[in-house]
């Protein structure tokens, strides 16, 4: 018996549906992983999975209502169960508000193709590399602890309008934790790739030694206000939170730092006297994510009736203005402005920039490195004022060199009040957030230098 092919279940769920519209989303994946603890390998694995999202359209004489299932599925039959409850979900509904007429379309080049898949070869020059770290950390009394995971997901979306969309979205991360034997201290390297050609496991090592040499001097600050350098990584933990909280319906409801008082949106507010953008782009170099909406169902900033619509480079903040947020096409109706739907990347760069992170710290007379943020959350929606934690090294710089490692703190920060307050940034590039990186992998930003961040209290995590 041939197995389905996913071009075969879209098709399927089209032909079984009994509601007057129709759209069938299919993700196939596949992942490969490797762990490792102690400096010893402990395990790795290859995953594949199979999901479907069927959303049905149901006229209600007054409106449309529409039903939505997901489930893991691999069989025509499983499919149809899907479609029945879809279905069934769809009839009991009430008029959805973003209702809007289904998009149409040509059908992708690439649609009949099989779907890409990843295997533990991607790690055929990463994971060599690994085993000569792990020998040079048991010969100097280190201990290493990490993990990595490559995934490959082909999305094909199908609708009842003549939609067939393809995308292939490859996506990667790393993560390595040292300690010294003592365990006394600890410090994190991370990243994201598209598929490890470019990670290099030697140098990643390296800069792990560099930052437990950091700590061997230690000393204990007190909280307060300081002159910090924020790498990639923990820029991106902040602007990732600013991104997803961006919806314009929420702004227009009142309900989010881009509310206007009295009303509206701050679209067309200045932000800050920089020269920074915020913007996402689908064809962003290394960063490529799918160029057309797949939504699984609606909410503030997505809508199940948008599946379909292209996508392209939104300028999120141009010059320092606030220029767009994520829209429906109904908010796009509510407010008056363009349909810029979620783009599932990000980048964030300061004209005039240079350097590197530690290019920033050679201007700080006395100030921090954090290495990277954890543990954030939302304590103000109304002014995104976010807390959270410091995380496996937080280091004093004096008269521009790093000096040694200081204690964790708890901070308390806005990403938008940081985008005013910063004094200095570095070149843009490609990072991943700590915090958010496993389910928003493709970022770009720089380092930025912020001359009073707030320390709040301090921790004791370690």
């Amino acid at each position: 018996m041939t197995a389905a092919t996913p071009q075969d279940l879209v098709e399927h769920a089209l032909d079984t549906s009994t509601s007057e519209g129709c759209l069938a989303i299919v993700s196939d994946s596949t992942s490969a992983n490797l762990r490792w603890a102690n400096n010893t390998l402990t395990t790795n694995g290859v995953m594949h999975s199979v999901t479907v999202t069927v959303v049905a359209f149901h006229a209600t004489g007054s409106g449309t209502a529409a039903g939505s299932v997901s489930a893991s599925a691999a069989s025509r039959e499983q499919v149809e169960r899907i479609v029945r409850a879809a279905d069934s979900a769809a009839r009991a509904g009430s008029d959805a508000e973003d209702a809007a007429e289904l998009v149409t379309g040509e059908t992708s080049d690439d649609w009949d193709q099989p779907s890409a898949q990843t295997s533990i070869e991607v790690y055929a020059d990463f994971a060599p590399a690994l085993g000569e770290a792990f020998g040079r950390a048991s010969a100097e009394s280190r201990i290493l602890y990490g993990f990595v995971d490559h995934d490959v997901t082909t999305t094909y979306l199908g609708s009842s309008t003549g939609l067939r969309l393809r995308h292939v979205q490859p996506s990667g991360h790393y993560g390595c934790t040292a300690k010294p034997a003592d365990l006394s201290t600890s410090a994190w390297v991370g990243g994201a790739t598209r598929d490890f050609t470019d990670v290099d496991a030697t140098a990643m090592d390296a800069e792990l030694v560099q930052r437990l040499g950091w700590a061997s001097r230690r000393l204990e600050l007190e909280a307060g206000h300081y002159d910090t350098v924020l790498p990639p990584t923990a820029v991106a933990d902040l602007m990732i939170y600013a991104y997803w909280t961006a919806s314009a319906r929420a702004a227009h409801d009142g309900q989010t730092v881009f509310s206007r008082r009295g009303g509206g949106t701050r679209i067309g507010d200045r932000l800050t006297d920089r020269p920074m953008q915020v913007y996402s782009d689908p064809a962003y170099r290394r960063l490529e994510a799918a160029p057309f909406v797949s939504a699984a169902s609606s909410g503030e900033a997505t809508s199940v009736f948008d599946n379909g619509l292209p996508l392209t480079r939104t300028d999120w903040v141009k010059d320092g203005t606030l220029t767009a947020l994520v829209q429906t096409r109904l908010s796009a109706a509510l407010t008056g402005r363009p349909v810029t739907p979620y783009v599932d990347n990000l980048v964030v760069s300061v004209d005039g920039a240079s350097g590197s992170t530690q290019d920033l710290v050679a201007g700080v007379e006395r100030g921090l490195l954090v290495t990277c943020l954890w543990y954030i959350r939302e304590v103000d929606p109304q002014t995104l004022l976010l807390t959270g934690l410091t995380r496996d090294g937080v280091y004093l710089v004096e008269n521009g060199e790093v000096t040694g490692a200081v204690n964790n703190f708890r901070f308390n920060e806005s990403p938008v009040d940081l985008m005013r307050r910063f004094s200095h940034a570095s070149l843009t590039a490609p990072s991943f957030s700590r915090e958010w990186g496993d389910h928003f992998p493709r970022t770009a930003t720089p380092a930025l230098r912020v001359p009073d961040f707030n320390m709040s209290t301090v921790s004791r995590a370690t």
